[in-house]
């Protein structure tokens, strides 16, 4: 065979292999993004990159093996009958809200270790990809100045110095914990356990559906204004179009009082998701966040969501059995009164 041919053929197999996966038509025309897709696997994938990884978002081998080991060892630890003191505290491994001074008289915040989910050992180095650093934007002048502010109202406060924080009022605890909602982020970013997520298409319509606490959005797709400004909610006013085979969501008209990565947003804030399938069995989900009164320019998140037919989403009864707030207030008042 002759150069030149090899080199057609070398070519033509490399165009081959990275023609976009076509995903399946639905009746009306529109790819067929239907599923269920659980985040799970991507649990433990850190938001922000290492600083000294730069611009590189794929793990070594040694790196990566590092990750593996400490998967082990978790797994270890979750399948332990008990676990001591030290381990359960280790606020690195020991669970939701549990740190050596909340853990000081033995007893554990949050549920057991082995009740969160697990992710599997991936390469990808932080769900943040842009900026290319990986590392999420400065906060503007504005909200550092806010963030100061609160963070001082909190401290002149006196109950701010127990272990436990303030529990004066419901309004001292997190929307998770009130059971109201996690955002249109915190529904689908991978943490801790109940990362399903299905998504259902109508003509016209696409229904998102999020098994942390129990989310579901009816996004509008081709077209039609968002709701008026002065309509604001917990998870915005979405409206859908197609790009190719991406699915682009923007959410608009959210009330500003969502609270993502540790930082309050305002209710400027502008939400653009895109929805790609990659190969039969992959989603990929893309997310940037726009919010001029916060960070001083929008960043991106990315990670791939896996398909699973045998997924269960379960409800999510948080009102129901929410001991937590009634018994979180109840201490408080008892505390007080010693």
């Amino acid at each position: 065979m002759s150069r030149s041919l090899v080199l057609f053929a070398v070519l033509g197999a490399a165009a081959f292999a990275q023609k976009p996966y076509s995903p399946a038509k639905t009746p009306w025309g529109d790819p067929d993004l239907q599923g269920v897709w659980p985040g799970t696997d991507m649990i433990g994938t850190p938001m922000e990159r290492p600083r000294n990884f730069g611009t590189r978002n794929i793990l070594t081998d040694e790196e990566y093996a590092q990750r593996q080991a400490r998967a082990q060892n978790q797994s270890n630890i979750d399948s332990q009958e008990t676990v001591n003191d030290v381990t359960r505290c280790d606020p690195n491994r020991g669970g939701l809200g549990n740190t050596p001074t909340t853990c000081s008289n033995g007893v554990s915040i949050g549920p057991p270790l082995y009740w969160d989910d697990r992710g599997k050992p991936n390469r990808q180095a932080s769900f943040v990809v842009d900026p290319p650093d990986g590392r999420i934007p400065q906060l503007t002048a504005a909200a550092q100045k806010l963030q100061s502010d609160r963070a001082a109202a909190r401290t002149a406060r006196p109950c701010s110095t127990q272990a436990g924080g303030c529990h004066d009022s419901w309004e001292d605890e997190s929307l998770w914990d009130r059971c109201i909602t996690r955002g249109v982020t915190g529904s689908i970013v991978p943490n801790t356990y109940n990362q399903g997520n299905q998504i259902i298409q109508t003509p016209g319509y696409v229904i998102l559906r999020n098994e942390m606490i129990h989310e579901t959005r009816v996004i509008p797709v081709g077209g039609g204004p968002h709701a008026p400004s002065s309509i604001r909610t917990w998870m915005g006013d979405s409206r859908g179009r197609w790009e190719g085979n991406a699915l682009v969501v923007e959410t608009t008209n959210l009330n500003g009082r969502d609270v993502i990565a540790g930082t309050a947003v305002s209710d400027e804030i502008r939400l653009i998701e895109r929805f790609t399938r990659t190969d039969l069995n992959t989603l990929e989900y893309r997310l940037t966040i726009d919010d001029p009164k916060t960070w001083i320019k929008p960043w991106t998140i990315s990670f791939p969501l896996r398909r699973d037919s045998n997924y269960t989403l379960y409800e999510y009864a948080c009102h129901e059995g929410n001991y937590y707030m009634r018994n979180a207030l109840s201490g408080a008042r008892k505390a007080e009164q010693k």
